[in-house]
C-alpha cells in the first residue's frame, strides 16, 4: 500500500523559513518522480516543485524560484521542501506527490500559514 505522510507546516512569520517532508512507503522510491503541490483555500492545487527519481533535476515554479528548494534523499525515502522568505501568499495546504508507471500518488497534506 503506497503512504506518502507529510511533515513541518506550521505557523510563521513572513521571512521566516520552514522545511516540509515526505516520508513515503509501498512502493519503489527510487523509481518515482516526486513532486510538492500547493492548495490555497478556495484555489486550485497548483505545483511548486519537482525532483527526478535520481534527484538530478529539480523544476521550481517560478513563483518560489530562489526561496524553496525541493531535495530527496533516496536512501531515507523521503523527499523534503525547504521554504525560505515565506510570504503571506504561500499559505496553503502542501501535498507531496509520487509519479511512477502505475499511477500517481498523493499524501494527505500539510498546512502552512504564513503570518504576522
Amino acid at each position: 500500500q503506497v503512504q506518502l505522510v507529510e511533515s513541518g507546516g506550521g505557523l510563521v512569520q513572513p521571512g521566516g523559513s520552514l522545511r516540509l517532508s515526505c516520508a513515503a512507503s509501498g512502493f519503489t522510491f527510487s523509481n518515482a518522480v516526486m513532486r510538492w503541490y500547493r492548495q490555497a483555500s478556495g484555489k486550485e492545487r497548483v505545483l511548486v516543485a519537482t525532483i527526478t527519481s535520481a534527484g538530478s533535476t529539480t523544476i521550481h515554479a517560478d513563483s518560489v524560484k530562489g526561496r524553496f528548494t525541493i531535495t530527496r534523499d533516496n536512501l531515507k525515502n523521503t523527499v523534503s521542501l525547504q521554504m525560505n522568505s515565506l510570504r503571506p501568499e504561500d499559505t496553503a495546504v502542501y501535498y507531496c506527490c509520487a509519479l511512477n508507471l502505475w499511477g500517481t500518488y498523493w499524501g494527505q497534506g500539510t498546512q502552512v500559514t504564513v503570518s504576522s
